[in-house]
């Protein structure tokens, strides 16, 4: 099983591929062509972790066959960056984990990740500069929201409500900037929950392919209920890491890397520009990969802490640098 020595050498490789375009091998090397046989891309399968493949490309069977001998996957994504298919290297056979999985069934997993959320969504707002009397009341009132999480036991949809209240009170400071009419997840409405989709995405299927690298059932989670084809595991594990994704855009819009003419209404729907999509992919990415590691610790200790069936407070938790 890869550690976190191993994995802080690997490469993470996003690849839009243009009509025509070919992903093959050559020498244990992965080779991207274009439809004219010219090689676009090159990289060592020693050195790989994960390819994320934007858009359509055709693919090899030796690919796959190299996938699985040297330990990587190939996340296929729509051109709206939506995962729908992982090919190569996943450990299915953990039984023993996936038995303790099934069996868990406390709440108080779920609330130390609320918490550990909420903590890391005050030191976001801490870091914003000249802080208005309003920022600073929402940085108090989720010193509250924390403190009333740990001073009593909750049901899952207390512990829930207390979520959405600290996350409304703070993303309407973390976008105070821009004309910020609340957080709604998929449907698009506006150019920054656009732009949140893509970065939590891109989050979601980094943090999706470690888990499954340890072997777990990323179906089955401990916060967020079991549904039809939801990767339960995975929505809450990235729950103390989505201040990572806000943050970074609060940057972007502030340096102009993020704007509103960067997008277009199709459908009631705001859509990024395919021709900007690397653009997004390569700020979102230079902020997530100052964090792979932290993130790699995280699922590794949490790994340990299941298998081990540790108490709650004893999983690892992330600070937000």
């Amino acid at each position: 099983m890869i550690d976190i020595t191993d994995f802080s050498k690997k490469q993470m490789i996003f690849i839009f591929p243009l009509r025509g375009d070919k992903l093959s091998f050559k020498n244990d090397n992965v080779i991207v062509k274009d439809k004219d046989g010219k090689i676009k891309h090159q990289s060592t399968c020693y050195r790989l972790f994960v390819i994320f493949i934007v858009g359509d490309i055709t693919i090899t069977s030796g690919i796959i066959r190299r996938a699985k001998k040297f330990g990587f996957s190939i996340c296929m994504m729509t051109q709206s960056m939506k995962l729908y298919e992982i090919i190569g290297s996943r450990m299915e056979g953990n039984t023993e984990l996936r038995k303790k999985q099934y069996e868990y069934n406390s709440i108080d997993l779920g609330k130390n990740i609320i918490i550990n959320k909420i903590s890391n969504q005050r030191i976001a707002l801490n870091k914003i500069r000249n802080k208005n009397e309003y920022t600073k009341e929402v940085i108090k009132k989720l010193d509250e929201h924390k403190l009333k999480l740990k001073s009593r036991d909750f049901e899952l949809t207390e512990l829930l409500g207390v979520e959405g209240s600290a996350a409304r009170i703070y993303f309407s400071q973390i976008y105070n900037k821009v004309d910020w009419k609340g957080r709604k997840p998929r449907i698009k409405y506006d150019y920054i929950n656009t732009t949140l989709d893509i970065g939590y995405n891109l989050l979601f299927n980094i943090i999706d392919s470690i888990l499954q690298v340890y072997g777990f059932d990323v179906y089955y989670g401990v916060l967020h209920k079991c549904f039809y084809m939801r990767k339960s595991l995975v929505c809450d594990i990235m729950e103390p890491f989505r201040p990572i994704i806000d943050l970074k855009i609060r940057k972007s819009i502030n340096l102009g890397q993020c704007k509103k003419e960067d997008f277009e209404f199709i459908n009631n729907q705001w859509l990024l520009n395919f021709k900007k999509s690397t653009e997004y992919v390569s700020f979102f990415m230079e902020a997530i990969l100052e964090y792979r590691e932290e993130i790699f610790k995280y699922i590794q200790g949490y790994y340990r802490c299941f298998m081990k069936q540790k108490y709650a407070e004893e999983f690892p938790v992330f600070k937000l640098k």
